[in-house]
């Protein structure tokens, strides 16, 4: 009896997000989506995940604009969007309104498929949000993040789809983004589902350990009914099997997809060209690495991780790194290494190995995350951990979204006149601060995506550095334009200097020999620590907030700023107790490693 296999192909999402750092443009995308739409694919995988984030923060386009010209180009075809269940494509977890009205606006401007997951795999998080995409009348698809830990079995991810079949959903995906799963355990999984469950079974795994294209082999074996491929030009490593060869092998078998293998190489051809104008964005990481099998870094997390080390001037550390992030998952609870967890524990294994002492900085994050903030952790945390990280406050045992109020009213007075449509009151909501700021830009016409700034006539500096503003330069090298952005500046030392560079984009880190004293000078206004009472920080950040005054009493070891790097907050702590008498930071300012922020005197 013959069975077609369903093909969606990630192209225009996860392909690029996992290779170039999701910066594909949409001018990219629409004059291939004509063929794209003769394929057949079941469905083409368009919107969410980091493509929201990136078309706002560095793309300078409107995300819902995107999937409106996406819509229209592909009128024959199911869309598909990544949706973190009640963290949306956000970072935490959105009140019920906001996910609703989220949901709603996606399938209006053309999601027709949403494949919804937690990161936690708590299904409690995934309940409005298969209940709204229902009442849209839309595909809802449960996902289990895959991994594998003491208490990640077979039975265990059964029943979690059982329990997503019970909520409504209309099939079931093995989202497997770190490369994990292997091609017998694979087989395994899928039998068992099948065996218990009415529904469709998708296959989603990375091929970051080399094994993605057996492992979706074994899952049609054992009846899985859909699988995930990449286009070959943007296929395999860190990202999807190529459709072309998944196409080939199934080819006159009796799961043969029936696609097109002519047409999809001509759209291989057309994104092998787009792929070398990204070249920039190309990392060292998105090879086949087995070593995932071991660590489970994803491999955009071990991207972002070696992005975050070079800021430092620590690359050779990433071996420790790597090391620690399964001690740091253990001590969590083994939470599946997926997007926002994947952050939150890559970078706490991260200020655990750079400060030489585990645990001596807490992200709030993490903080949250020991809270019960996510939800509910797979497995027994750490209680040690927890009381360093929470003290005596209260463990939440319920859905953590039945502690927010409705958003939804006050994000619309927050963004006001900025918004033109509810679509803006939601991009806003999302990212509050980049939102903001794009549309003002909007509002003012001067949206410029990354890499295209205009030359500036002086010096090569296109806008004035100041606090909290890096000084921005274009440079054209051999006909290629680069947007460099200097965001740090480290201690001087032996009469060299660290400077801390965005160059489109990705952070890099220059070491300057000066060739004299004058043209080695410091550049901060701020000095640096040599005191007890001198408040700093480790690494280039941005402040969040200031917690105290001058004037201001404090306790020893008690917060007094919180900073943000790498999307991670983390409060900075008083070494000694006294009076705030100085306080030279505020709310946005860019900070550097070692600078006096706080002065107080004992």
């Amino acid at each position: 009896m013959s069975k077609k296999i369903h093909v969606t192909d990630t192209i225009l999402r996860d392909a690029h997000q996992s290779l170039l750092a999701t910066r594909m443009r949409t001018e990219d995308m629409l004059p291939i989506c004509d063929k794209l739409d003769k394929v057949g694919y079941w469905s083409l995988e368009v919107w969410g995940g980091a493509t929201f984030d990136a078309c706002v923060r560095f793309l300078k386009e409107d995300p819902w604009e995107r999937l409106r010209q996406l819509r229209a180009a592909l009128p024959n075809t199911r869309l598909q969007m990544l949706l973190r269940g009640q963290n949306l494509l956000g970072y935490r977890h959105y009140s019920d309104d906001v996910v609703k009205a989220f949901v709603a606006k996606a399938a209006v401007n053309g999601i027709d498929v949403f494949r919804i997951f937690d990161a936690m795999n708590d299904v409690r998080n995934l309940r409005v949000a298969i209940e709204a995409v229902k009442a849209a009348g839309k595909h809802a698809q449960g996902t289990i993040a895959y991994t594998t830990s003491p208490v990640h079995t077979i039975e265990a991810f059964v029943a979690q789809a059982k329990q997503m079949e019970a909520m409504g959903c209309d099939s079931i995906a093995i989202k497997d983004m770190a490369g994990l799963l292997t091609p017998y355990a694979t087989g395994e999984l899928v039998k068992a589902l099948k065996a218990e469950l009415s529904l469709p079974v998708f296959i989603h795994s990375h091929d970051t350990a080399g094994l993605a294209a057996m492992c979706q082999l074994k899952a049609i074996e054992n009846g899985a009914d859909h699988i995930d491929t990449a286009i070959s030009s943007f296929a395999w490593g860190t990202s999807h099997p190529g459709t072309e060869s998944m196409v080939a092998a199934l080819k006159g078998s009796e799961f043969d997809t029936g696609l097109d293998l002519e047409l999809l190489q001509e759209i291989g051809l057309y994104f092998y060209a787009v792929r070398k104008k990204y070249h920039q964005f190309e990392s060292e990481f998105t090879a086949v690495d087995t070593r995932v099998q071991v660590n489970q870094v994803p491999g955009g997390m071990i991207s972002n991780l070696a992005n975050q080390l070079k800021e430092q001037g620590a690359l050779n550390r990433m071996g420790e790194v790597l090391a620690e992030i399964p001690r740091v998952r253990h001590d969590l609870g083994y939470p599946p290494l997926v997007t926002p967890t994947s952050q939150i524990v890559g970078t706490q294994a991260f200020f655990n190995v750079l400060a030489g002492e585990r645990y001596k900085t807490i992200t709030n994050e993490v903080k949250l995350y020991l809270q019960g903030g996510y939800g509910k952790a797979p497995g027994q945390v750490d209680e040690n951990l927890r009381r360093q990280a929470i003290g005596s406050e209260d463990v939440i045992d319920v859905r953590p979204a039945d502690l927010l109020k409705p958003e939804m009213t006050k994000l619309r007075g927050e963004i006001g006149a900025l918004a033109h449509s509810e679509e803006d009151v939601l991009t806003y909501a999302m990212f509050p601060d980049i939102g903001r700021k794009f549309l003002e830009e909007r509002e003012a016409g001067t949206l410029v995506p990354e890499a295209l700034l205009p030359i500036p006539e002086a010096g090569g500096v296109s806008r004035p550095g100041g606090e909290g503003v890096p000084t921005e330069f274009v440079i054209d090298v051999h006909g290629e334009t680069y947007r460099v952005d200097i965001t740090g500046v480290g201690v001087k030392a032996e009469g060299k200097r660290h400077f801390y560079l965005s160059i489109d984009g990705m952070p890099e880190e220059v070491v300057f020999e000066p060739l004299n004293e004058f043209v080695g000078g410091g550049t901060s206004k701020r000095k640096q620590a040599s005191a007890p009472g001198h408040v700093s920080t480790t690494m280039p950040g941005n402040i969040v907030d200031v917690l105290v005054k001058e004037g201001d009493v404090v306790k020893e070891g008690q917060a007094v700023l919180i900073t943000e790097a790498m999307k991670m907050e983390t409060e900075v702590q008083a070494a000694v107790a006294g009076k705030v008498v100085a306080i030279h930071v505020a709310k946005g300012d860019r900070v550097n490693p070692g600078e006096i922020l706080i002065e107080i005197e004992g």
